[in-house]
């Protein structure tokens, strides 16, 4: 079965995937010079750079901070308040959520 890719969530990789590459090389750095900073091969760099969605989001999310892209449009304390208010919004949440059932109406 193929694995549905939602336009949105491509061209967000795809963005993201240039800003990656537009640091990179404002920095002087060479693929082979970020794969190495990340422990991965530079086939992995360049999948990043292109967006393709395969790349584990720990590798992509890693590659833009040693880059300095940013990432949610914050930095440092700003992303450290932003996962304290996510953790206290699931906090606040119900632990699942229940598919909601349906009634039948079979009464002819």
């Amino acid at each position: 079965m193929a694995r549905y890719v939602h336009p949105e969530a491509a061209a967000a990789a795809e963005v993201l995937g240039q800003r990656i590459r537009i640091a990179r090389q404002q920095r002087g750095w060479t693929a082979a010079k970020l794969a190495q900073l990340l422990g991965v091969s530079r086939p992995t760099v360049t999948a990043i750079e292109t967006g393709q969605l395969h790349v584990a989001v720990g590798t992509v999310f890693s590659a833009a901070a040693l880059s300095g892209v940013r990432l949610f449009g914050a930095e440092g304390t700003e992303l450290v308040r932003l996962r304290r208010v996510g953790a206290d919004t699931l906090a606040l949440m119900p632990a699942r959520v229940h598919a909601e059932k349906i009634e039948i109406d079979d009464d002819f």
